[in-house]
């Protein structure tokens, strides 16, 4: 079962690839929901020695970071091994 943890932002690597996807207006929206209802849905990372890589919730942690946020609520999933 994925547990969720808060985790420090700084620690967070979003890759290249992933960030060329953000929307500024849907991270605006987005932090405008968070400032009202809170965080509803955690990001996922997998670990990479002593950071978080991320895989899904790129507007959410923008917008958490647009915020001054300093933790991100997160589940750890297991990297897919092929």
């Amino acid at each position: 079962m994925l547990q969720r943890r808060l985790l420090p932002i700084d620690r967070v690597y979003v890759p290249a690839k992933r960030r060329r996807t953000l929307d500024a207006a849907r991270t605006d929206a987005l932090a405008e929901d968070i400032m009202e209802h809170g965080q509803k849905t955690p990001i996922q990372l997998r670990e990479d020695g002593d950071r978080f890589v991320l895989i899904e919730g790129l507007h959410r942690l923008e917008a958490l970071r647009s915020l001054g946020e300093t933790e991100v609520a997160a589940v750890l999933v297991q990297a897919r091994v092929r």
